[in-house]
């Protein structure tokens, strides 16, 4: 996968939106400010890489909700990569998921932290 200058890792899934609200308010301000960017989604995160996943979450002012932050992200250039690995081990496979992503291996995540010129960890 082409590397980007700001990478931002997500954890959680729906079951934390504060978590995966902050991240994607912070991957589009990144974008905003001319960085290109990447949203892994690793471990429970997995499960935002199916179509339509983000729909309802939203957890208030002044946040905006993850489906419209997620739009804005893939409209201004954004890419979404889905921990392959992660993804197996929740029982997902590549069918499920949102064909506009990319699957990923371990060793991308390390390429993709190691040349990013920042970086934000959801844990």
């Amino acid at each position: 996968m082409k590397t980007a200058e700001f990478v931002a890792t997500i954890f959680d899934g729906a079951g934390n939106p504060e978590k995966v609200t902050v991240a994607f308010t912070m991957a589009v301000n990144a974008l905003t400010k001319g960085h290109s960017a990447v949203i892994i989604l690793m471990v429970e995160a997995v499960q935002l890489g199916k179509p339509d996943a983000t729909q309802g979450m939203a957890i208030g002012a002044p946040f905006e909700p993850v489906s419209d932050l997620l739009r804005k992200f893939l409209d201004g250039g954004g890419r979404i990569a889905i921990c392959g690995s992660c993804m197996i081990h929740n029982g997902l496979d590549a069918a499920q998921m949102d064909p506009c992503y990319t699957i990923i291996t371990a060793a991308d995540v390390v390429d993709l932290l190691m040349n990013a010129r920042g970086s934000l960890q959801i844990t």
